[in-house]
Formats: structure tokens, C-alpha cells, sequence
């Protein structure tokens, strides 16, 4: 029977269990990213923010043209309430880059330091508006793209690659996932153990304090007299965003917008790594059994790492993490082989 290939990812040994490999970078690692800030409009009146960064000397111009680009663009989807800043995501654009990548780092709605304009948020199951972004990269003259996605957005770009299969557009060559919840409601229980519910604690005091904000201009819109309640995203989720975006309830909600039950469908070389030790993964989040059966699909599950972690091991926590060092080699290998070994 064949096997998942082994990862190489080893944790500095100050660091040594999954909670350390997660805070830790996020609270202490400082990148710094020299980003070119765009605004969109949206179909439907409202706008995304987009950050580009890349070797280029002019990015008005080459914002403002639409001739074909020879450089590879890669997209890059945050984790909940993340952004651009977030490290996991600046980290990487900083590799990239200097890697020769151009880099798009967009942000879903409400998430860019400015609230949207519509009624709704985001979700991590919505992916038209990662479908929009593509589609405007692509107006911008880009003839390779590669995909990537960090937790909440690992989820969202898996599923937009399930969803579109075969159809999707030639451009998108490959993509790449970092610490993905591919079961939402297995790894919605997983952040209610005790040891994860400092996570939540941090998540819901950002997602209420905007529910607060867009309900002062939206009176009567948001059932607020019941927010002081919430104490989990799963509650958040039941309260807010599976009515809002029109679920039955949460597990409606969240078993609509797994990306486990579209991973079949991806027609393009992908990888997705997942540390057995993330506080934010249920079992569910690493089938093995399904690994086994996809030849375009490579799953890495590494013991060690955290949720969006993935530290060097010699370096220090502000040098290049193992995640970008294995994105960037998965998204120039030029000849895959199978995901697996026997």
C-alpha cells in the first residue's frame, strides 16, 4: 500500500509543542513588506482591497495596463480575520518575491482596515470573490498563476478548485495550503477543547467588535442583544454567519463549506500541509485514506509545526520559515512526481 511521503520539517527545540509553533511566530515575528494597495469595485457595490508586491519598478503601470506579463503571479488568500500584515502571509511574500514571483494579497470583506460597504461579510465557504480577483489578475495580463491559501483561505481556494475541476482556467498552473480546516465542524469542536479556546477568545473579540460597527449604521440588521453570549466561533457562526449568508444553521453552514468534499474534484497539481500538531485541526483534516486516492493531490502532514506556523529550526524566529522555503520549491518544480512513495 502506498504511503505519504515524509516531511522534513523539523521545529527549533525551544519550541516544542503546537501551541508555541503557533503563538509565538504570530505575536513575535516582525515582517516587513513593501506593498502596493489597489481598490476594486465589486458587482454588487461594494470593493476589495488588494496588496501587490514584486520586483517591479512601476506598479501604477502595471496596474493601469493589461499586456501580457511573463512572471508567475501567485495568489494569496488569509486566514480568518487575517490580512496582508498577518506574518504567515508577509512571510511568504517576502520569499516569493525575492524568489521572482509577483505576489497578490488580497483581502476578503471587512478585512483590510476599512468595513465593507454591504450587509454581509465574508465566509470561508464564498468563492466568488476569489473568483473575481482571478478574473481581474488575469485582465492584468498574468499567463501563470498559482493559488495559495492559509487556514480559513486554504479552505476557500480547495474549494474553488473542487468547484471549478476541469474548467478551471488554463493560467492557474498550480497551489499550494497551509494548515487547512477541510472539516469545519470537526475542527469547530477541535477549538472548543480547553486548550484551544484561547484561539476563539481571540477570533470572536474581532468578529463581534465588527458586527458592532456595521450595526450602527445598519440598525436592526444584526440580532446584537444576543452578542455578549458568544463565546465560541461555532455560537458566532449559528448567531451570525449562517443566517446572513443564507444557511439553515451553523452545521448547514459548515457542512456546505468544507473543502474536504471538493478536494476529488481538483484537476491541477496541489499541495496541502497540515501539522498533526495544529490546535486548530480536527482527525477529519488529514484523510489519508482519500490522499491515497487523488493523483493530483499532494498531502504533507508533518508532526510538528502548529497553525500557520512552521518555524526554522536554526535562524531565529524572524529568518525564512520551512513553509515558504516548501511552497517555493513545490511552485517551481518543474517535473512532479506522484504524490506518493511506496
Amino acid at each position: 500500500m502506498p504511503l505519504i511521503a515524509p516531511s522534513s520539517y523539523q521545529p527549533p527545540a525551544r519550541l516544542w509543542n503546537g501551541h508555541l509553533q503557533t503563538i509565538i511566530p504570530s505575536l513575535f515575528r516582525k515582517v516587513t513588506v513593501s506593498y502596493n494597495r489597489e481598490r476594486i469595485e465589486t458587482p454588487d457595490d461594494d470593493f476589495l482591497d488588494l496588496d501587490w508586491s514584486g520586483e517591479q519598478s512601476n506598479w501604477d503601470a502595471v496596474l493601469e495596463s493589461d499586456v501580457a506579463r511573463s512572471k508567475p503571479l501567485v495568489i494569496l488568500s488569509h486566514g480568518l480575520e487575517g490580512s496582508s500584515t498577518s506574518q504567515y502571509l508577509a512571510g511568504m511574500v517576502s520569499h516569493l518575491t525575492k524568489q521572482g514571483f509577483d505576489c497578490l494579497a488580497w483581502h476578503y470583506r471587512s478585512c483590510s482596515g476599512e468595513m465593507n460597504r454591504q450587509q454581509r461579510f465574508y465566509h470561508i465557504g464564498e468563492t466568488g470573490d476569489l473568483h473575481f480577483i482571478i478574473q481581474y489578475a488575469l485582465s492584468k495580463g498574468y499567463q501563470t498563476i498559482y493559488l495559495m491559501g492559509f487556514s480559513a483561505g486554504g479552505n476557500v481556494t480547495l474549494k474553488y478548485l473542487g468547484e471549478q475541476g476541469k474548467s478551471l482556467h488554463p493560467a492557474i498552473r498550480k497551489a499550494v495550503v497551509f494548515s487547512v480546516p477541510v472539516d469545519l465542524l470537526g475542527s469547530a469542536h477541535r477549538l472548543e477543547q480547553w486548550d484551544s479556546l484561547v484561539y476563539n477568545y481571540r477570533f470572536n473579540r474581532t468578529l463581534k467588535r465588527k458586527v458592532l460597527q456595521k450595526a450602527a449604521v445598519m440598525p436592526g440588521v444584526f440580532p446584537t442583544e444576543r452578542i455578549e453570549k458568544v463565546r465560541t466561533i461555532r455560537e458566532f457562526d449559528d448567531l451570525f454567519t449562517a443566517p446572513q449568508n443564507g444557511f439553515r444553521d451553523v452545521t448547514d453552514y459548515y457542512t456546505r463549506s468544507s473543502s474536504l468534499q471538493f478536494i476529488p474534484g481538483i484537476a491541477v497539481p496541489t499541495l496541502i500541509v497540515n501539522a498533526k500538531n495544529d490546535p486548530f485541526l480536527s482527525p477529519e483534516c488529514f484523510p489519508e485514506q482519500l490522499a491515497r486516492e487523488l493523483p493530483t493531490v499532494w498531502m504533507e502532514f508533518p508532526e510538528q509545526g502548529g497553525h500557520c506556523g512552521f518555524p526554522p529550526r536554526t535562524g531565529g524566529i524572524n529568518g525564512t520559515y520551512w513553509s515558504e522555503e516548501r511552497a517555493a520549491s513545490f511552485l517551481l518544480e518543474s517535473n512532479l512526481t506522484q504524490p506518493y512513495v511506496d
